[in-house]
């Protein structure tokens, strides 16, 4: 006996710039952590922090040439 189709839900509503602004903040802090802390910790994770944020910037460009930001539906 096949099972009955389930429907699939609605797509969320988010602000993935929100999210992404979101997201590059805690990296600025856990960078500015890393600085206070200096010679304590290793460097690999300061340039972790600096990847992330550097990530976050480039997807915020590649959303805003999507047409992504800016956008109120």
């Amino acid at each position: 006996m096949p099972r009955p189709v389930k429907q699939a839900p609605p797509p969320l509503r988010v602000d993935t710039a929100r999210v992404v602004l979101a997201g590059t903040a805690v990296w600025v802090v856990a960078l500015v952590v890393l600085l206070l802390l200096g010679d304590r910790v290793d460097r690999v994770w300061t340039w972790t922090c600096l990847a992330g944020i550097a990530l976050a910037l480039i997807g915020l460009g590649v959303m805003r040439l999507q047409g992504q930001l800016g956008r109120r539906d």
